[in-house]
């Protein structure tokens, strides 16, 4: 029971990392994504990019073993958190496309008027875009009209995305403290 939130709010403050604000959408938050890729790009061989990039990949590579979607029921949230970076090594997904995502989160709310300035809330947000990208299981068996498909998608929920966002918020956070990030356009724009 939670004595701080109804149970719409409580339920909200899961997924969203606050009680009363929403996640951003993608159509807000990709051209942020985008810039700050290109931002990495460009700046590679900065000590503290490749130091944000390195220390991703060793999240990715000490993740431990691959777990599908459909076998977490029962792990604690730490474990689960595991499992997400273990598919993102599994998906092959560049570390830098995760170092992006969090500064992307960080540029969006330093250009957004109203918004949350928690660092709970930043660490879910990174950590939602993060687990979309290589987020569900997909299996398949037999073949022609008796194929059997099973497509099983993990809740992006509660600690889970807690660890996976203080986690990520600690491999970049040399990276947010000595640069300062450029913003794709002005809020007004990028939340139409």
């Amino acid at each position: 029971m939670d004595t701080r939130f109804c149970r719409s709010h409580a339920d909200h403050y899961a997924r969203h990392g606050s009680p009363y604000k929403r996640s951003y959408r993608a159509r807000e938050i990709n051209p942020y994504r985008a810039a700050a890729l290109t931002w990495l790009e460009a700046n590679q061989n900065d000590t503290h990019v490749a130091n944000a990039v390195d220390r991703v990949t060793t999240l990715l590579r000490t993740a431990g073993p691959h777990v599908e979607a459909f076998r977490l029921r029962g792990l604690s949230p730490q474990e689960r958190a595991k499992a997400a970076w273990a598919r993102l090594r599994k998906a092959g997904i560049d570390p830098r496309r995760v170092v992006a995502a969090w500064l992307a989160v960080e540029m969006i709310i330093s250009d957004d008027p109203q918004a949350e300035r928690k660092a709970e809330f930043k660490q879910v947000q990174a950590a939602k875009l993060v687990h979309r990208m290589a987020s569900g299981t997909h299996k398949r068996w037999g073949e022609g009209p008796t194929t059997t498909e099973l497509h099983v998608y993990p809740r992006p929920r509660g600690r889970v995305l807690r660890h996976m966002g203080e986690a990520l918020e600690n491999a970049c956070e040399l990276l947010v403290e000595k640069h300062r990030l450029p913003s794709p356009a002005p809020y007004s724009q990028s939340m139409e």
